[in-house]
């Protein structure tokens, strides 16, 4: 047997060691997110690769490229937040602009529409050989999970406390597409995700207000 495929059977599902011990990582790296915890990179790399692996078994090429780009906005998440803590600063958190907002949903919205077109034609995405209507469907819900998790992605790089509520979004498709696929792991992440995204988001706002009070009542 492939290594690839190892694992084991949990009533009568095969479960996928990297699907398991990746979306254990993935987990990690948003309870590590929540505590601005640089380990949140080295961590996020490490399920980047494995869940890489796991897709690619699957035959989810969005999905696998989506982990590839992981990779690669975790060696940048891992250099913007050490520019954010030099001299033993905690990492400022803060909302994005109003300006940086929109260009995160236009990001999101025009890429989407550029990916999906690429993964339709390519036939990159395992949509791509279903028929239609249910082929495009699935093509641009991969074209969609890809562009929301690498805008994420950035903006955590950038510490906007954004990032959290574009997670939600992408969980809102990640979650039933994962079922739908077979990797019951990283379905059953996902939602839990869901719940994390949300408290995380409330405790990097928390956090930013009182911050951002500190620095008025020090300012008056």
């Amino acid at each position: 047997m492939n290594w690839a495929d190892a694992g084991f059977d949990v009533f009568g599902t095969h479960v996928l060691w990297t699907d398991l011990v990746g979306n254990v990582a993935a987990l990690s790296t948003v309870l590590l997110a929540m505590r601005r915890s640089m380990w949140t990179w080295p961590v996020q790399l490490t399920g980047a690769v494995l869940l890489l692996i796991a897709s690619i078994n699957a035959g989810i090429t969005g999905n696998a490229l989506k982990q590839a780009l992981f990779g690669a906005l975790a060696i940048y998440g891992w250099w913007a937040w050490r520019r954010g803590t030099d001299g033993g600063k905690q990492l400022a958190v803060r909302p994005a602009t109003a300006r940086e907002r929109s260009a995160l949903v236009a990001v999101m919205l025009a890429g989407t529409v550029v990916v999906g077109v690429l993964f339709f034609v390519t036939g990159l995405s395992w949509g791509a050989h279903e028929p239609l209507p249910k082929g495009a469907f699935l093509v641009a819900a991969d074209a969609y999970i890809f562009v929301g998790s690498a805008v994420a992605t950035w903006a955590q790089g950038r510490a906007l406390v954004d990032f959290w509520i574009v997670w939600v979004a992408v969980d809102l498709v990640g979650v039933p597409l994962a079922f739908s696929s077979g990797l019951v792991v990283s379905g059953a992440v996902y939602g839990v995700f869901f719940v994390l995204v949300i408290i995380g988001f409330v405790r990097w706002l928390r956090e930013y207000r009182l911050s951002a009070g500190r620095e008025l009542a020090v300012a008056s």
